[in-house]
Parts: C-alpha cells; sequence; structure tokens
C-alpha cells in the first residue's frame, strides 16, 4: 500500500494558501431560529478557528506540508485569535495582511448533524487582492485559493494570478465555496488556470449546469481542463479528469458531530497526497476520509486527521 505517511523518500511541495480567515462561533443543539424576542438555551457554543483557506491550511499542515496562509484580518482581538490559532497548528502566517481600519470577519454557525446554517459578517476577508499574493513567494510551490465568491477584489485578478503562478512552475487550484448571491459569475475563467478544481455536489450543478454530477463533472473537466473533485457529503468524494479517468470514493462510518469545515478538511487530505505525487485515486482516498475524521467534533480544525489516523482508517475500510 502506498505510504501517507510524511516520508523523507517524498518530500511534500509546499502550499500557499489564499482567501479567508476568521473565527468561528458554533451552536449546536436547538439552533433554528425563531423570532418574536423567543430566547433559545443551545446545548453548546465553542469559538474554534474558521475560513476556509485557514481551516484548508491547518489541514495540511497537519499532515505534514509546509504551508503559508496568505488572508486578512483586523487589528483586533479575533484578528489576534486567528493569528494564533494557526501558529498553534505549525502554519506560516508571515504573510497575513492586517488591516487597522476594518475588524476581523466572523461566523456564526448554526450546527446540527446533518445540516449547518452560516450567519457571515465579512469584515476584512473581501480586502485580500491580487497585489497581497504577488512577490509572497518565488519557488514553485502549490497555490491553493479559497472563497472566490466573498473576495471580489481577488476573484477579479485570481485568473492572472493563478496563470502567472503556473508559468512558474506551480500547480494550482480553487476551491469557490457557495455563492450566496447564487449567481455563479467568473468561475470558468478561473477554472483554464486550475490544474484542480474542487466543489462540493451543489456547487458543481450550479457552476457545471444540469441535474446529475455524474454529467456535469467530466463535462466541466472537458471544458476547463482541470481535475474536478468533488466532496459530496455521506456519498464521500467522485474524481472526473480531462482525460477521462472517473472514480468514486465512499467514506468510512463516522459519528458526525459537526460538519463545519469537512469540505475543507477533505481539501487539505487531497492537496497533502497531491504535493507528494501520489496516485489521483490515492488522493480521493485520503480526502475523503480526512473529510470524514474531522466531523469528529465541533469546529473545523480541533478534530482534523493524523496521517496515523488517516493510515488506519484506510487500511480498515475498502472504500
Amino acid at each position: 500500500m502506498e505510504s501517507t505517511h510524511a516520508p523523507g523518500i517524498v518530500p511534500p511541495r509546499p502550499i500557499v494558501v489564499i482567501g479567508d480567515a476568521n473565527p468561528d462561533l458554533v451552536l449546536q443543539g436547538d439552533v433554528r431560529p425563531r423570532f418574536g424576542q423567543v430566547e433559545q438555551l443551545t446545548d453548546s457554543a465553542d469559538l474554534v478557528l474558521g475560513g476556509s483557506a485557514a481551516i484548508t491550511a491547518c489541514g495540511t499542515a497537519r499532515l505534514g506540508v509546509p504551508t503559508r496562509l496568505i488572508a486578512a484580518i483586523g487589528d483586533d482581538t479575533f484578528g489576534r485569535f486567528v493569528a494564533d490559532r494557526l501558529a498553534e497548528r505549525s502554519v506560516d502566517i508571515t504573510s497575513l495582511v492586517t488591516r487597522a481600519d476594518r475588524a476581523t470577519g466572523l461566523s456564526v454557525i448554526l450546527s446540527t448533524p446533518d445540516d449547518r446554517a452560516i450567519l457571515t459578517s465579512l469584515g476584512t476577508i473581501p480586502t485580500l487582492g491580487p497585489d497581497d499574493v504577488r512577490g509572497r513567494f518565488t519557488d514553485p510551490v502549490h497555490l491553493h485559493a479559497s472563497s472566490f465568491f466573498l473576495l471580489p477584489t481577488m476573484s477579479a485578478g485570481l485568473a492572472t494570478v493563478l496563470g502567472e503562478a503556473r508559468a512558474n512552475g506551480t500547480t494550482t487550484s480553487l476551491d469557490t465555496n457557495w455563492d450566496p448571491a447564487r449567481r455563479w459569475v467568473g468561475v470558468h475563467d478561473v477554472l483554464a488556470s486550475c490544474d484542480l478544481f474542487f466543489p462540493n455536489d451543489r456547487e458543481l450543478l450550479a457552476i457545471a449546469g444540469g441535474d446529475e454530477i455524474g454529467e456535469a463533472g467530466p463535462r466541466l473537466a472537458a471544458a476547463t481542463g482541470a481535475t474536478v473533485i468533488a466532496k459530496c457529503g455521506a456519498d464521500g468524494g467522485r474524481l472526473w479528469s480531462p482525460d477521462g479517468l472517473r472514480l468514486h470514493h465512499r467514506p468510512r462510518p463516522t459519528t458526525v458531530v459537526d460538519t463545519t469545515g469537512a469540505g475543507d478538511s477533505f481539501n487539505a487530505g487531497y492537496l497533502a497526497g497531491y504535493v507528494r505525487g501520489f496516485s489521483p485515486s490515492r488522493c480521493l482516498a485520503i480526502a475523503v476520509t480526512a473529510g470524514s475524521l474531522s466531523t469528529r467534533g465541533p469546529g473545523g480544525t480541533a478534530f482534523q486527521a493524523t496521517w496515523d489516523e488517516i493510515e488506519h482508517a484506510l487500511e480498515t475500510h475498502d472504500g
């Protein structure tokens, strides 16, 4: 079996993640709001590190990949919370951008075992732009972009940023996350500069069109040249490459506590294998397992899997 440890034989290429970083306030229990000045009592409340980019960066760092995060935070208590939590997870924070004139973003997660709702105050999140990325790295790395629709300035120049990186030998990937406006504009242009694309099943259908991901995935891969790796919840993950490869990996049984950030941990698992040169099938198996194991507790980072946990899970699960 192909080892998933962080061996010296296959040293990983570094990863640079660009996107969002903010605290998440995760509420669990009776979390469906009822207005009319009704007070509800929840089972728990946890203040944890959030943001798709931040969670992905923590996941790859936990899996032994040198990881740097480029995101915008405020010069405030929440900003320091974000920086401290990232540093604790061995993420390089030297490229964090601090804005003195805005507050750090914040999300409130209303979480149930099978679904969640997210309320976000953007704060500094959308202020990140292409100029904050250029010059932050010179050697070929892997560049992953998150939260396309929350960062309009970055998104407007992202195709150019990714294209410039690819010309320097860097591989690239994108996770758009959900579009709050449900317009899904501009994604296809950026995908032409991506090696990998990480939508969930609903995002894939919204971007590619159609009613079946089994048709939308290969169509989008062929049209853009990007390998499409879809996160499908309880059905695991599916992959379609431009050259016709199709893969499906189902998750191991897991008691789900909170699904916050599971898709970002999925991204981290795939990328941690990808920068070590693992096969697409192996990367997909690692991704599904990493996403599944991350749901064992509240928040996106506290229960992210180690290599040993992933390897043990894969040895005891047929996939």
